[in-house]
């Protein structure tokens, strides 16, 4: 799982610096919205990992 989170988190700030590029606006908005979820979950997960 955590694995996973990692894979999102860099796909989330991949298209983060797409969009903040300006090559396309609406990648910018999305990346915000994935990077924030992304980090939470990585997080949760990241939590979750080192408690058990």
């Amino acid at each position: 799982m955590l694995t996973w989170t990692l894979i999102f988190l860099v796909v989330a700030l991949v298209a983060g610096l797409l969009g903040f590029g300006g090559i396309a606006s609406t990648a910018a908005g999305i990346a915000k919205i994935l990077f924030a979820v992304f980090l939470v979950l990585f997080l949760v997960s990241l939590v979750a990992h080192l408690a058990a």
